[in-house]
């Protein structure tokens, strides 16, 4: 009999009892833990726990059972169940329209094994993209980042989100966000990661005379641009290049990479261990 599987997610104020306190809630129910993983930054707590089950298991009830530990120690968890349904993926913005351009294109083919559920956006500026193609959108303009976030779980809670893509989202995510979604939130970053990380990465490689640039998708982590990579591609920088044509052409590029990396996920592709991603190939049909 296959195994069920369940990815639990705990975060709040850090305190004791509570790793013993959830350990002990899946040893209870039959289950063996295959992963754990557990973190603390400024007095905030966060774990991620992978576990098994050998027989089949009611998950209403267990989510309703691990909801009452979690209230218990104060704390908050959320239960992520692979099940045979859809993935459900809610794109994050700006302005930017390049990437949520692909991602839509993509969705019309009947290209994506997913169902984008919603587009978040710090300003209206791509709101009309989501009115014409039928996805709800909604603003998130708080400029108070954790603010900005707590409506943002709010909103994917809402619309039962499994993914967060971050189309040319242009604000840091905190660990109380990134916690949420282990190798769950997706973005994309404009050069072949660990090169030129941060906001400015085609005029450091416009201004270092690279002669080869990318882009690179990857799981966020709570260490900026450090998250595992999932999928990279490049270009050869022309002499002649200008910083403009240098950032038509990768975005272009960052289009098409962050296309790869989520179809890979919403195909159930991509598996993490050891801080690496490892991709299973296409099942031929």
């Amino acid at each position: 009999m296959e195994k069920t599987r369940v990815e639990l997610t705990i975060v709040g104020k850090d305190h004791e009892g509570v790793v013993a306190g959830f350990t002990n809630f899946i040893f209870q129910n039959g289950g063996n833990i295959e992963k754990i993983n557990q973190n603390v930054i400024k007095g905030l707590f966060g774990m991620y726990m992978e576990a098994s089950f050998s027989k089949k298991i009611d998950i209403g009830r267990f989510n309703s059972e691990a909801q009452r530990i979690a209230r218990g120690l104060r704390m908050e968890v959320n239960i992520h169940h692979e099940a045979s349904k859809k993935k459900r993926a809610a794109v994050l913005v700006t302005k930017e329209p390049h990437c949520l351009e692909a991602i839509l294109d993509a969705r019309s083919k009947g290209q994506l094994r997913g169902e984008i559920a919603v587009i978040i956006g710090t300003e209206n500026a791509l709101s009309k993209l989501a009115r014409s193609a039928k996805i709800p959108f909604v603003l998130v303009d708080e400029r108070d980042q954790s603010e900005a976030e707590e409506k943002i779980i709010a909103v994917a809670k809402n619309y039962s989100v499994d993914l967060i893509v971050l189309a040319r989202y242009m604000r840091i995510l905190s660990p109380n966000f990134v916690w949420r979604y282990p190798n769950r939130i997706i973005n994309i970053h404009p050069s072949l990661l660990p090169a030129f990380p941060g906001a400015f990465a085609y005029v450091q490689a416009f201004e270092r005379g690279a002669k080869i640039v990318g882009c690179t998708a990857h799981y966020v982590t709570e260490d900026l641009d450090q998250g595992p990579i999932i999928f990279q591609d490049a270009f050869a920088i022309d002499e002649k290049e200008t910083l403009e044509s240098l950032k038509r052409k990768g975005q272009r590029l960052e289009a098409r990479t962050l296309l790869e990396a989520v179809k890979m996920h919403l195909e159930g592709r991509l598996e993490v261990y050891w801080g690496k991603v490892h991709v299973r190939p296409r099942r031929s049909k």
